[in-house]
Parts: C-alpha cells; structure tokens; sequence
C-alpha cells in the first residue's frame, strides 16, 4: 500500500501520487498515459496531472490495482 509520507515530490499537488517504491516498470503510464508519466533521470514514474474525466478516473484506479509494488495512492 502507497505511502502518502513517501510521496515523491515530483507528483503534482492532489490527492493522487506515486510514493518512493516505484520500480518503474512503466505499467502505470501504460494503462493511464493522461495521468502518470515516467521520470527517466528519476528512475520512478510520478503523478504529472490529476484525473480529470471518469475515464482517466477509471484508468488511474485500473493502474493502481495492477501496480507490482502498490506505489501509487490517492488520497481524495
């Protein structure tokens, strides 16, 4: 399960973040590009925009429960 306190400080404000277990295995900006992006000099991927539709709402939870390593959260 996410930690907020491990929120990395490249997510954007809100209630949706990826915390510091992120392996970066890409899976999440995959399933919800218009959400997650990944930080190549990071070597994490990280929350760039908070879902704004049902559907990017639909695909953040779809990447959420499909994480390996349960990094990504939200808070809201």
């Amino acid at each position: 399960m996410a930690s907020k306190s491990n929120r990395l400080p490249i997510n954007v404000e809100g209630p949706w973040y990826v915390d510091d277990s992120c392996i970066d295995c890409g899976l999440c900006s995959e399933l919800s590009p218009q959400v997650f992006q990944r930080d190549a000099d990071g070597g994490t991927s990280y929350v760039y925009r908070q879902p704004q539709t049902d559907e990017d709402l639909a695909r953040s939870e779809e990447a959420r429960d499909s994480c390996p390593v349960e990094a990504i959260g939200n808070d809201g």
